[in-house]
């Protein structure tokens, strides 16, 4: 899972919300949360950002973390 799918599903759980709830107060769709908590590669970055925003939060670039260096 990646890190921007993990701190929307942690961060979700700990506001109380299911996906459906979540869903409809950040204007999403449910398919979309889901995909999102799932970590689809292929999400839209505005979208992304959308959720994001429910916890003050964006997406910026950053330096990309190497795994076996």
């Amino acid at each position: 899972m990646n890190t921007i799918s993990e701190y929307v599903k942690t961060e979700r759980k700990k506001a109380g919300l299911t996906q459906r709830e979540f869903a409809l107060r950040s204007g999403l769709g449910l398919r979309f949360v889901r995909e999102l908590e799932q970590g689809k590669e292929t999400v839209r970055l505005d979208k992304v950002n959308q959720a994001l925003a429910m916890f003050g939060m964006k997406a910026v670039p950053g330096k990309l973390e190497r795994e076996n260096m």
